[in-house]
């Protein structure tokens, strides 16, 4: 294996284990990477005289006018003009700022006229399950390292089953990729009545490199020519950008909520007998309203999630970084959450995600129950 590939690995360790992310430097903000596909020398797909990488870098323009209209939102660009950007360098990017989304933009193309659409991809399962077996071979490297055992917070390179956080971020990952995609072409199809080809699962370097939830967004087929016309016009890309805007906007809302005030409170998508949980920092509205009725909530149960994963785990201190109050969620047994402590009290929830996030858990998160049923805790403050 590359030696890229087992710092990569070591860096997603990292990210698991480590009780402060060292990566976070918006922690204010909910950082989206825009992408635009292609450029300078690499002009991708060309048909009928229109070219990928400029049709996918007004989009993404276009696209960051939309979002910032959004106070919470910043917007990162991996090129903002007709630049080669190596495709290392896109990904590490919004790594690097521990960004919350990465979205690539780029167009299709066959030689058939024919096909026309959009596409929206997200990392293959082959590769959520390769990165767990890259772990196992490559991190012996970490034994290397001075004060190793102190550095990783007792992770045994040697030792798989301390990789279970490793396997679940990745999963989760692809859970909350997969929901934005399909915010993302629900949008195309029904907002602008563009044929939707649906939602794709491929190994892609671009997002299996980025550490957190990513799509790529093909917006249609150049090879198709009244597609093209559509796309190379400032009214298609236009509508195309107010599209994934409106997707995206929506996910933040939905996981975590209108407010965002913190980058460590990554929140999951969490889909459980189908019907959501949301999590959002409180804001300060809230947090004086929580404080009114002494933080506490008829009928709310407070918890705090941070994992989320396929596999069912046996619900012990020991499999949890000595975490005893666990509770395991399932969606018709494919997919577990598990959170820690029960509580009407929003303070000592804010004390149990302190605990949590001690033991290593960066990137848990507060999530509230009203009468048994899933709620934001936007909505179970007020």
């Amino acid at each position: 294996m590359t030696l890229f590939r087992t710092i990569k690995t070591i860096i997603v360790l990292l990210l698991v284990l480590s009780p402060k992310n060292t990566f976070s430097q918006s922690k204010n903000k909910f950082v989206i990477i825009l992408d635009a596909g292609h450029g300078g020398k690499d002009p991708g797909n060309s048909y009928h005289g229109f070219v990928e990488k400029e049709i996918a870098l007004k989009t993404a323009l276009k696209l960051e006018k939309f979002l910032k209209k959004d106070s919470d939102i910043e917007v990162v660009h991996t090129r903002k003009s007709d630049v080669f950007i190596e495709l290392v360098d896109r990904p590490k990017k919004a790594n690097s700022m521990d960004a919350n989304l990465f979205v690539s933009i780029h167009c299709n193309s066959v030689s058939n006229p024919i096909p026309f659409g959009t596409e929206t991809f997200v990392m293959g399962l082959t590769r959520s399950k390769g990165n767990l077996e890259i772990a196992k071979q490559e991190n012996s490297v970490i034994l290397l390292e001075k004060n190793y055992k102190q550095t990783y917070k007792g992770f045994d390179p040697k030792n798989p089953t301390t990789l279970i956080g490793l396997k679940m971020l990745q999963e989760d990952y692809l859970e909350r990729s997969i929901q934005l995609a399909s915010k993302i072409e629900s949008n195309f199809k029904h907002k602008l009545n563009r044929k939707s080809r649906g939602i794709k699962q491929s190994p892609l370097w671009v997002l299996d490199a980025a550490y957190m939830p990513s799509v790529l967004i093909e917006l249609g087929f150049l090879s198709n020519n009244k597609e093209g016309l559509y796309l190379n016009s400032n009214a298609g890309q236009e509508a195309m950008a107010g599209a994934i805007a409106s997707a995206i906007i929506s996910y933040k809302k939905e996981y975590f909520g209108n407010g965002y005030s913190s980058k460590n409170d990554k929140a999951s998508s969490n889909k459980t007998s189908g019907k959501e949980i949301s999590e959002s920092s409180a804001s300060a509205k809230d947090k004086k309203n929580a404080s009114g009725h002494k933080s506490k909530c008829a009928n709310v149960i407070f918890k705090v999630q941070f994992a989320a994963g396929n596999q069912n785990i046996k619900l012990v201190p020991s499999n949890f970084k000595g975490l005893k109050n666990v509770s395991v969620r399932t969606n018709n047994g494919n997919f577990y959450k598990y959170a820690y402590g029960e509580t009407d009290d929003y303070n000592q929830s804010k004390k149990d995600l302190k605990e949590v996030k001690s033991k290593g858990y960066a990137s848990a998160y507060i999530i509230a129950f009203k009468d048994g049923k899933n709620v934001s805790v936007e909505e179970a403050l007020k």
